[in-house]
């Protein structure tokens, strides 16, 4: 199928574009429940929230706060809106993931897809991003000054660059992202350290690329140490 990567991009900034404005329009005005309003207070004043701490999103809610041009009434509003942003990225990255995942199962090179694959691709990363999109627990999260948002784009564009990564063939390249994907992963941290259980998927992942004939043993193992490195990473 011609042209099938701008097609591919330009379908992803469309669930994008869709999950923004549903998000926009649905965000919370301002403080709701729970943790959101230590968060809202912590990011206007750059405090410290409760442990274990998220920095990088104190951080980049401040920038958001800022919005508000000085008026504190409209300062929850704006870093609410910090989520709403992140989610709609977590949309337009899990949209090209899902294509990766069905190219992977095809098992076809991009320029070898029929048009008929091309468009059941393509379909198949626009409905599934659309569904989690209109999830419940993710639309609750995306309206509201949380970390979960956040979190969740990080967990995305870092399955995403994985899953890039597993296409180069070479070696320079991949080594980029690779410490691209490690430099996200140490990101997220600053976060929420939910994210740090994509560290055994990758390790999975590089195995499989690097082993010429892979076993179950071997991705076994490879789990096994994507799980050491997780655990020394959390407790460091």
């Amino acid at each position: 199928m011609l042209n099938f990567h701008r097609i591919n991009n330009l379908t992803g900034w469309l669930v994008f574009l869709i999950a923004l404005v549903t998000y926009t329009l649905t965000v919370e005005p301002t403080a709701s429940f729970w943790d959101c309003g230590e968060f809202i207070a912590c990011a206007y004043k750059l405090q410290v929230p409760h442990p274990p701490g998220a920095p990088l999103f104190l951080l980049i809610g401040r920038m958001f706060s800022l919005l508000a041009l000085g008026d504190v009434s409209r300062v929850a509003f704006w870093v609410n809106m910090m989520s709403v942003v992140s989610s709609a990225l977590t949309i337009l990255f899990l949209h090209w993931t899902i294509v990766l995942i069905g190219r992977k199962i095809l098992n076809k090179t991009f320029d070898s897809l029929t048009k008929s694959e091309s468009i059941i691709l393509l379909l198949s990363g626009f409905i599934g991003a659309l569904v989690y999109t209109f999830s419940d627990s993710f639309w609750f999260s995306a309206v509201e000054a949380e970390v979960y948002a956040m979190s969740s784009f990080f967990t995305a564009i870092v399955v995403w660059a994985a899953f890039k990564w597993e296409l180069v063939e070479d070696e320079a390249e991949a080594n980029r992202w690779i410490l691209f994907i490690a430099y996200l992963v140490g990101l997220s941290i600053g976060v929420h350290l939910l994210n740090l259980v994509t560290l055994p998927a990758l390790a999975i992942l590089y195995y499989f690329k690097k082993e010429a004939k892979p076993t179950y043993k071997g991705g076994f193992i490879a789990m096994m140490i994507g799980l050491l490195i997780l655990g020394i990473v959390n407790s460091g």
